[in-house]
């Protein structure tokens, strides 16, 4: 597939997956843009690709549908029609056990790992059904289809209900053309492993996987 000149934006941009897999397609001729919570981590993700197109940025937060909106009427004025939106914003928490986690902990893991993807999904959706054509990728995690304690009761939640929202999407836009792909990592050695419970020590970050590969 020749992405050369498509328009793809990409939620938490700003490190992780999310800004590797920035820079990769920007490297690929692809005109990118990212968003995301933090301007800082941002602009450093910009400034991993200095050839053109440059990497667009802007801080927006996914779980605030009034910024989704925005963030896409301004992606469409600097990037042009988003042919591919890629979900990687997602959150963990520290206190992960039913009986340790915190109401207000859990609301938030839901809205920015399930809603986040609902609120863009939905708001880049009209314009890829007037093309009948487009893309959306769910960087969804293996904890989207096996539940483990490592995860934890709102991360395995939020991302069987991510999982779900993506094939639901894919069986009802199949007709218009948009194609839906839900992608189930395993441990990869992204900032979310600092807020693990227990400390994550370099030689098990070394033995899982990188954000590159």
């Amino acid at each position: 597939m020749d992405l050369s000149e498509r328009g793809i934006l990409i939620t938490g941009g700003g490190g992780g997956v999310g800004r590797d897999v920035a820079v990769t397609l920007a490297r690929e001729g692809c005109r990118v843009a990212i968003c995301g919570r933090n301007e800082e981590r941002l602009a450093e993700t910009a400034a991993l690709h200095c050839d053109a197109p440059p990497i667009l940025a802007r801080a927006a937060d996914v779980t605030d549908r009034a910024a989704v909106e925005g963030l896409f009427r301004w992606a469409a004025e600097r990037l042009g029609p988003v042919y591919m939106l890629v979900n990687c914003a997602g959150i963990n928490i520290r206190r992960r056990t039913m009986a340790e986690v915190d109401p207000a902990d859990w609301d938030r893991v839901l809205r920015v790992n399930a809603t986040g993807d609902f609120n863009c999904m939905q708001a880049v959706l009209p314009q890829m059904r007037e093309r009948q054509d487009g893309v959306m990728i769910n960087v969804c995690s293996i904890a989207g289809k096996r539940a483990s304690p490592l995860a934890g009761v709102a991360y395995n939640t939020s991302k069987f209900a991510m999982s779900a929202l993506g094939m639901s999407v894919g069986v009802e836009e199949a007709e218009n053309r948009i194609r839906v792909s839900n992608i189930y990592p395993g441990e990869v050695n992204t900032p979310l492993l600092d807020d693990r419970p227990v400390k994550v020590s370099d030689e098990h970050k070394a033995r899982i996987s990188s954000p590159k590969t």
